[in-house]
């Protein structure tokens, strides 16, 4: 069966995709082409500045992500594991997928990643300050890692009431 892109949306906490790891892609065809162009849009659409293909229904190894003019678009197709280095930096994070959250978040300030980009050429980037973090949180998200796991006990209270509701939301 073939997939109807345009009926793809962002899915939301506890949907079971946001936790299963994200198996790579064999082929880069207009399909996934296609799926990268509608996450821009969603991503765009709900003002974010990154989208993995998990928060779309797909176990796909791929993310999208554009932090702000200075940032083209990007699409990473099989990101490696980041290379992380510099000082650690406490930020709150939001997530797509789990819309009212925000998290505290340390994630190392340098990062570095060898992908796939939509033609198949393989590409070494590095990246520093935001987009390093963007890239950090979109390739848990292929892991199956979310910001929640990331949270502190005091975190964990303070969101509780919302995490149910989602949660609650979740369920059929």
């Amino acid at each position: 069966m073939a997939l109807d892109v345009s009926r793809l949306e962002i899915v939301q906490y506890p949907n079971p995709v946001l936790r299963t790891v994200a198996r790579p892609i064999d082929l880069i065809d207009d399909t996934v082409r296609a799926v990268a162009a509608r996450m821009f849009e969603l991503m765009q659409e709900s003002e974010g500045a990154g989208l993995a293909a998990p928060q779309v229904g797909l176990a796909w190894r791929m993310f999208v992500c554009r932090a702000d003019d200075n940032h083209p678009e990007r699409v990473f197709v099989n990101p490696g594991t980041p290379v992380l280095d510099g000082e650690l930096d406490l930020r709150s994070e939001g997530c797509l997928s789990l819309p009212g959250l925000t998290v505290d978040v340390r994630r190392p300030i340098d990062a570095t990643m060898t992908c796939r980009d939509l033609d198949g050429r393989s590409m070494t980037v590095t990246a520093t300050g935001l987009m390093a973090r963007i890239w950090q949180h979109e390739h848990d998200h292929l892991n199956g890692v979310l910001i929640i796991d990331k949270m502190t006990p005091i975190d964990r209270i303070a969101n509780r009431r919302l995490l149910k509701e989602l949660e609650a939301a979740g369920r059929p």
